[in-house]
């Protein structure tokens, strides 16, 4: 292996290879920061000009593109409440609360240390355990995705706050908005009231540009105009008490990222919102999480970086897509004439080892790019908000207007931009909408597909022993906290007694 490592290295570090690379993260930067495009839309807008490179050239330029444009969408996220990227949702939780709080820059800070970190570990794992991982995604089928979803659903305890019904009615909201348009089983259209643009069901990024943009410009123009942030500069800059806190969340988020990765259609987003909810239960800090922990955007932008990479493994050595835009640029490879499977690492060293070795090398170009500018982008803070603002709408009805080329991608937003003020007035949480949103389509599908394997008996999960282990995983995700605080509050009652006597 150190032997394909050192080819990699010296096919990745190839002056017209680096300079490519360095081209690639920097336009997918810029493409995440605009509202709506992401790395797919970037990575299929870009592909025809790497027509005339190198395979390895193209491939290394178009995989910059996609995971500089995971690090753009954060930017968004933390400075104006806007995801650039669907992977990013989450961090707008924690990250935007922070900028609020004048730690804009620290967010930024740990968002590129976090992607950095979790790039070289899902990088060596990778490199180490690809066709053994390979091999352990192909043993989910149908039944074993089902059952991650219920898995996913039970982390929306996580997302809840205080009342638990409250998170599960709204999560219910966002599963009942994902069933709109085509029945996956019957090819029925539902919900649609005749619409043709709904056929293809309710756009997930246009909501979230709705809910999180839009949602949060009309409610701080309902409190007032705020005072521009006038943070001092070395409020911006991370302290090294954020990292000692990160570090932990850091590291099992780029575990929890692989993981999740490595499954063909799981995605980074699944796998920043269940980080986000593993990191929430282990944390010292749990009452900070939605008002400004460092943790929730350490652990979120981690697993983000390293399911990108991971989305990787299914790719190369199955020829399986892990994610919308891995199923890209495999279109690419067969472009090129190469054909991803088991044989791949055997045929194509060169080309397969300079890509995962160009993944280190363009990580290393964000952390430089984007570590000592992060200060600097959290200055747009100091704006005037009555400048801001329209910039904020017309960025995010452009953004919005550009995946579709359709003005009814701008209807969804300003409708959902209505729902998000709304439920920002009475206090309802609007992660758990999102987490429903995002699980709906995967849970109908699994779920489909699992009835048709089992004859209609959904009962055959219970026959696989990897569902059962991980629906086991569910429940106690669902009643352990529970367990937990009553054991607590007996042994406090047990010790107070005892003092007593």
């Amino acid at each position: 292996m150190i032997d394909n490592l050192l080819l990699g290295f010296e096919t990745a570090l190839s002056v017209e290879n680096l300079a490519w690379c360095f081209l690639g993260v920097l336009l997918g930067t810029v493409i995440g920061v605009l509202p709506g495009l992401g790395s797919t839309t970037g990575v299929a807008i870009l592909l025809p000009l790497t027509l005339g490179l190198e395979p390895v050239t193209a491939l290394i330029m178009l995989a910059g593109i996609y995971y500089g444009a995971q690090y753009g969408g954060t930017i968004t996220s933390v400075l104006i409440s806007t995801p650039g990227e669907a992977a990013t949702v989450v961090t707008t939780i924690d990250g935007y609360q922070m900028a609020r709080r004048g730690r804009a820059g620290a967010a930024l800070s740990i968002s590129a240390i976090g992607s950095f970190v979790a790039a070289i570990i899902s990088l060596a794992l990778l490199m180490a355990l690809a066709p053994p991982f390979a091999e352990f995604a192909l043993r989910f089928g149908p039944p074993e995705m089902l059952a991650v979803m219920v898995l996913g659903l039970a982390t929306i305890v996580s997302f809840s706050g205080e009342d638990r019904v409250l998170g599960a009615t709204m999560a219910v909201v966002g599963l009942a908005i994902a069933m709109v348009g085509v029945d996956t089983g019957s090819g029925v259209s539902r919900y649609t009231f005749g619409s043709v643009d709904l056929l293809s069901g309710i756009p997930f990024v246009e909501v979230m540009i709705g809910l999180f943009a839009v949602g949060e410009v009309l409610h701080q123009i309902h409190e007032g105009a705020a005072a521009p942030i006038r943070a001092r500069f070395r409020e911006l800059m991370i302290s090294r008490d954020d990292l000692k806190r990160s570090g932990g969340a850091i590291l099992r988020g780029s575990g929890v990222g692989f993981l999740f990765g490595c499954l063909p259609g799981a995605g980074s987003t699944l796998a920043s919102f269940m980080a986000y909810g593993v990191e929430k239960r282990v944390s010292k800090h749990k009452d900070e999480f939605g008002s400004g922990a460092i943790e929730g955007v350490a652990a979120p932008e981690s697993a983000n970086n390293a399911a990108a990479n991971a989305n990787f493994v299914p790719t190369l050595t199955l020829g399986v897509p892990g994610g919308a835009t891995t199923a890209v640029l495999l279109g690419a490879f067969t472009i090129y004439g190469i054909q991803p499977g088991p044989l791949l690492f055997e045929q194509q060293p060169a080309l397969v080892w300079g890509l995962l070795a160009s993944f280190f090398i363009g990580n290393l170009i964000l952390l430089v790019l984007n570590l000592p500018l992060a200060p600097v982008f959290a200055q747009l803070l100091r704006v005037p908000y009555g400048y801001l603002y329209p910039l904020i709408l017309f960025t995010s009805l452009l953004g919005a207007y550009a995946i579709s080329n359709n003005t009814f991608s701008m209807w969804v937003v300003l409708v959902f931009g209505l729902i998000g003020y709304a439920m920002k007035r009475l206090g309802f949480p609007t992660a758990p909408l999102v987490l429903g949103l995002v699980l709906g389509p995967l849970f109908e599908k699994a779920l489909v597909q699992t009835s048709s394997i089992g004859d209609g008996d959904l009962l055959i999960v219970f026959t696989r022993p990897l569902c059962v282990a991980v629906l086991v995983l569910a429940v106690l995700l669902l009643v352990g906290p529970g367990i937990v605080s009553r054991f607590r509050a007996k042994r406090s009652k047990a010790t107070n007694g005892t003092l007593v006597g």
